[in-house]
């Protein structure tokens, strides 16, 4: 460690060394920094690229943008139904049909049409995006691993033999006992059994798009998990499940919980916080999600920039913050790959507890005791 800390600082020292300039030098430089700043907007930048499209981008050569087109499908106010592919709109540039990219308003980056009064107005979006794409390649790539895991252990119960999995499927073995047996038995109790198919389906889609997501190159990039919208219908699930299985001792430590008379009649003081608690718990699964995985996409844009942002400022400036960018942004995209394990681990075990917690039993054990 000594050795590798030697050369990073002699790395430092090198970048800085080569580009020193007199002070009066770099005072010159003050009207192209401020060119530099009105070029390059960080905020939209990093924005933009955690935002949803309607195209694939893949990569720019000089002026040529290249990207994958995707489906559009949209109806209008007035001219019904139109279907086409986003290449007709030439990266947001141009508009089709009546409909184009809106640059800027509470529209931005959203299709849009013009009514009769002249006002920019949405119509009914179907579209395929580039989340919603990643959602079917993550979700398909999933299926493909589950699948093949199963279909190994169904060959095994056809011919009768009990060999002990060895490679990928041993590997996967170990993950999903390590899911069932560190998570959801615990956290769930005896019933556990009947929630594993959702909790196991839940933490494997979240690691799935975590890891899609630092992938820089197509199919992974999109910025799934990052979308509220998704973490959304996540959370609901959840939700779902806690209140349509939660047992009828659940329901009575809400509206009738076991503390003073006081508290709940005439004012129901508890029973409106147990109450609130039952949609708390599913937002704070959903922001939490949403948050870190966000966070951690939007840190590793803003290391990129840092190159661009000191373009203009020289050499030693430049220099120097080139390779904390590059070191950093190496670090970080390794953190990120432990963040997408363990904001699965996280979601899934709050699942579980949610759900574990819903399933509590009248209490007459105690009561018998007494």
């Amino acid at each position: 460690m000594k050795h590798y800390l030697k050369y990073i600082l002699i790395s430092l020292f090198f970048f800085s060394a080569i580009g020193l300039r007199p002070l009066a030098a770099q005072e010159g430089h003050e009207a192209e920094v401020k060119e530099a700043e009105a070029e390059i907007n960080v905020k939209e930048l990093i924005l933009e690229h955690l935002a949803d499209s309607y195209e694939w981008h893949i990569t720019t050569i000089g002026d040529n943008h290249i990207s994958i087109p995707l489906p559009v499908i949209v109806k209008g106010e007035n001219s019904g139904w139109h279907i086409f592919m986003s290449s007709k709109f030439h990266h947001g540039h141009d508009a089709y049909n009546g409909f184009y990219i809106a640059q800027s308003g509470d529209y931005n980056g959203k299709i849009v049409e013009k009514n009769a009064a002249g006002e920019e107005v949405r119509p009914w979006d179907f579209s395929m995006t580039k989340n919603a794409a990643s959602l079917i390649i993550a979700s398909t790539l999933l299926l493909i691993v589950i699948m093949s895991v199963a279909g190994w252990y169904k060959k095994q119960a056809k011919s009768g033999e009990r060999k002990a999995p060895k490679g990928f499927v041993g590997a996967m073995e170990m993950f999903i006992m390590s899911v069932q047996d560190d998570i959801i038995k615990p956290c769930v109790g005896k019933n556990y059994r009947k929630f594993s198919p959702y909790l196991l389906t839940v933490f494997f889609f979240i690691f799935f798009n975590n890891i899609l997501g630092l992938i820089p190159i197509f199919p992974g990039g999109a910025n799934v998990t990052g979308n509220i919208s998704i973490t959304l219908i996540l959370a609901l699930f959840t939700f779902v499940i806690v209140n349509i299985f939660g047992s009828r001792e659940y329901w009575k430590e809400i509206f009738w919980p076991d503390v003073p008379t006081w508290l709940k009649v005439p004012v129901p003081i508890m029973p409106a916080i147990e109450l609130v608690g039952v949609f708390t718990k599913p937002f704070a699964l959903m922001i939490r999600l949403f948050a870190n995985i966000l966070a951690g996409h939007s840190i590793v844009l803003g290391l990129t920039c840092l190159i661009f942002v000191t373009a203009n400022l020289g050499p030693v400036i430049n220099g120097s913050m080139t390779l904390v960018s590059i070191l950093l942004t190496v670090f970080i995209s390794f953190v990120e790959i432990l963040v997408a394990y363990i904001q699965a681990y996280v979601f899934t075990m709050l699942s579980a507890v949610f759900i574990g917690l819903a399933q509590v039993e009248p209490h007459h054990h105690a009561e018998e005791k007494h």
